[in-house]
């Protein structure tokens, strides 16, 4: 899924689990991901668990009724599912064997939406809703990877720098051991930015601060800083008034790996893999969280971008 960033595709996706166990339903169910830009990812029931407790970043589940464990004393999947991660939005499919009859007491309340497979366009409504509700312009798209791959490669010397197809995430999970958030604001967004990454692959990829892990943080604080700063001269009108709001609490829960902005919206995600022959590959995610203002009519850069800059000459690497 890599690609550089003159050719990175705009489309935002986002990663759906399907739970589903009628194998004549998979060719439809992967249509439609593939028209309503999901990227659909089978797990055995066995290992949902697993799954749901991993790295992976996830925007909705996709499950059937034959393994949601309906009616089961609240112990069935869908239940377990919605107690370990409350965030995703549960689409359900009915049986398509079984007439509609109504969901019991206190099970509707754990889906996002129903569906059956013969009606399945019908979802997309709710996907739209629960997933895609913030819509990024693709000139912001484009540039956050633009500004971020100059800066690590800048940063990172002799490193291969890949880009994955940037995604939209509904759930809190914090990836690896290391995290920076910084503050975005101005008239046409109010948020944070994040970097994620693991302590091993930053000190493989600057090992001479491998002895305090201070270092290492300072060298993900240093990343977020330059995209920060790039990102403010780009695409933040200082002439423009600010106007200041009231803000929520972050909370962040260590022994489950969770962080939550007081936002139920999707965010939007970044994947960057620096690659080098003499060491392990640093995986650095990267999340745009617009939890407090977000307004993308607003939106416009204020200078051209930084390949242009390049290209013309005005702007050379040090």
């Amino acid at each position: 899924m890599e690609a550089t960033v003159a050719s990175l595709d705009t489309a935002i996706t986002s990663k759906v689990l399907v739970l589903d166990k009628d194998a004549d339903c998979y060719d439809t169910i992967k249509s439609f991901c593939e028209r309503h830009n999901l990227v659909g990812l089978k797990a055995h029931e066995e290992h949902v668990m697993a799954v749901l407790r991993s790295n992976v970043d996830l925007g909705g589940i996709m499950l059937s009724e034959s393994l949601a464990g309906l009616g089961e004393d609240g112990r069935g999947l869908a239940r377990r599912i919605r107690e370990i991660r409350p965030e995703l939005p549960i689409f359900l499919r009915r049986r398509r064997e079984a007439p509609d009859a109504p969901l019991g007491a206190g099970e509707s309340e754990l889906f996002c939406a129903v569906y059956r497979i013969e009606e399945i366009d019908a979802l997309a409504p709710a996907l739209e809703a629960s997933i895609f509700s913030l819509r990024y312009p693709n000139a912001l798209v484009r540039g956050i990877a633009e500004i971020s791959r100059m800066v690590l490669e800048n940063q990172f010397p002799g490193a291969r720098v890949e880009i994955e197809q940037p995604y939209l995430v509904r759930d809190r999970i914090i990836f690896g051991e290391v995290f920076t958030l910084i503050p975005l604001e101005s008239s046409w967004c109010r948020g944070y930015m994040m970097l994620q990454a693991e302590q091993k692959s930053l000190q493989a990829l600057a090992p001479g601060e491998a002895g305090d892990f201070r270092e290492l943080n300072n060298s993900l604080g240093e990343l977020t800083n330059l995209i920060w700063g790039w990102f403010k001269n780009r695409f933040i009108n200082q002439s423009q008034p600010i106007q200041q709001l009231s803000q929520v609490p972050i909370i962040i829960n260590h022994q489950h790996r969770y962080i939550s902005f007081g936002s139920d919206d999707a965010q939007l995600c970044f994947k960057y893999v620096l690659r080098r022959d003499d060491g392990a590959p640093l995986v650095l995610l990267q999340r745009f969280i617009f939890n407090l203002s977000w307004s993308p009519e607003d939106f416009s850069e204020n200078q051209a971008s930084v390949e242009d800059l390049f290209e013309s000459g005005e702007l050379e690497l040090f």
